[in-house]
């Protein structure tokens, strides 16, 4: 079972693209081929997918986009060529977030996905998906956490700037705009 490869991105297509390995090439469908610049080296996250008839690869650029694609491959009616199509108009948060609040309208907007196969997903989906990092005590940013390590701060200074955060009611969007201004004036 092949986890991820890492190689150059030499061809893109409209439903997928070429990763060089240095002796060998292999072809991946993936949601978003334009988000894969050419000629620049990737880590892509695959899914290999066999049935009776096929054999291909499946490739996200980061583990949530691969979790978002089994889960999707999980609900009754949803094969993993629906739930490719269906991750390349939206993002796992959007995804998420929509199946968390029975957003069947966002769903419908997505491409493979009907009115029967969005109220399937809410049904099989809905409350085993949001696998929340565990809170530290007064931390309720754990996404704003995440996202400032992802960017190279170090723990001491994002504990600073949640710190600065307490305990308001802002979305996880102005609780990073802040975060982000905190840690700008520390420089």
């Amino acid at each position: 079972m092949i986890y991820s490869l890492y190689g150059s991105v030499v061809e893109r297509a409209a439903e997928k693209i070429a990763v060089d390995l240095g002796n060998i090439a292999y072809e991946v469908f993936v949601p978003r081929p334009q988000e894969f610049l050419l000629g620049e080296m990737a880590k892509v996250y695959i899914r290999e997918i066999m049935t009776q008839d096929d054999h291909y690869l499946v490739g996200f650029q980061t583990k949530l986009e691969k979790e978002a694609f089994d889960s999707l491959t999980e609900v009754k009616g949803i094969g993993p060529k629906t739930a490719l199509s269906a991750l390349s108009g939206t993002t796992p948060e959007e995804l998420f977030n929509a199946i968390a609040n029975s957003d069947a309208k966002f769903l419908k907007k997505l491409p493979g996905i009907g009115p029967k196969a969005a109220s399937q997903i809410i049904l099989d989906l809905q409350g085993k998906l949001v696998k929340e990092e565990p809170k530290k005590d007064g931390d309720n940013f754990p996404s704003v956490r995440a996202a400032l390590k992802s960017l190279g701060f170090k723990a001491k200074e994002i504990d600073g700037a949640i710190a600065t955060l307490g305990d308001q009611n802002l979305t996880d969007q102005d609780a990073l705009r802040v975060a982000l201004r905190s840690l700008r004036k520390d420089y």
